[in-house]
């Protein structure tokens, strides 16, 4: 049982993307915790696995349909939430797109692809839970996931995934500006490696770059490695943190 001001115990948390990979690990890492977590998430079928493994390990955990690249799915599930569960205390955005193109093969496409989903769809469910988090009173934890690409731990071909994340970033820093008068943090996680399928199963050239060198901390990182950090930016313990960054990288950053 976390002791009182790391507890999570009576807090909403939803969660984008929590139906694979690093969301899994924040969706478990939270639940754990004593979160009633929501899974927001275009993949039903895999939300509903995943909130029916921890629900039966006597965690509560629901789920909602998402599409991050659609403004009135977003608009729809926020609302959705808000009435079954009441307002959030806890966002994390974590859904996002990782396929790779080289710079000079790169297309529009793509990058308007990336930024819909990687940085237009955090806003909006910033807005969108903010607007809740702020009618109800009682503050909150927004935590979104960028990259550890925004400090060197790169590989060719992620121009426009990077483009994205940079914009989360200065999204990040102005959200933490104009919510703290209503008690609401926002920080950062940056992932480094993490071994997700979804990492395996990207699109594009191979990733070569100085991500790819041996980890000072050994193998990659895990999801539940992300969960952490998340969970830490949002307790009751970190109630004076915000615009803060944390580097989840195995070490990267020291070599």
């Amino acid at each position: 049982m976390p002791v009182a001001s790391f507890s999570l115990d009576g807090k909403v948390a939803l969660v984008t993307g929590g139906a694979s990979g690093i969301g899994i690990g924040i969706v478990t890492t939270l639940a754990q915790a004593g979160a009633k977590v929501v899974i927001a998430d275009r993949d039903d079928e895999g939300a509903q696995r995943v909130a029916a493994s921890l629900n039966e390990a006597g965690h509560d955990v629901a789920c909602v349909h998402l599409d991050l690249a659609d403004e009135a799915s977003i608009v729809r599930a926020c609302a959705a939430v808000v009435a079954q569960h009441g307002a959030p205390w806890i966002l994390v955005n974590n859904a996002g797109l990782q396929d790779r193109e080289l710079l000079l093969e790169g297309t529009t496409a793509q990058w308007d692809r990336m930024n819909a989903v990687n940085a237009r769809g955090p806003y909006l469910m910033t807005r969108e839970v903010g607007r809740a988090m702020v009618a109800k009173g009682e503050g909150g934890r927004i935590v979104n996931i960028a990259t550890a690409g925004l400090r060197g731990s790169v590989v060719k071909g992620l121009g426009a995934y990077a483009g994205s994340k940079g914009a989360l970033l200065g999204l990040s820093r102005l959200s933490a500006f104009e919510l703290a008068e209503y008690n609401i943090t926002v920080n950062v996680v940056l992932p480094g490696a993490v071994a997700t399928p979804g990492a395996r199963a990207a699109k594009g050239p191979p990733p070569e770059g100085p991500a790819r060198r041996k980890l000072p901390l050994g193998p990659i990182c895990e999801p539940s490695d992300i969960g952490g950090a998340v969970y830490y930016f949002a307790t009751p313990a970190a109630r004076y943190v915000t615009n803060q960054l944390i580097s989840v990288d195995a070490g990267f950053s020291v070599t």
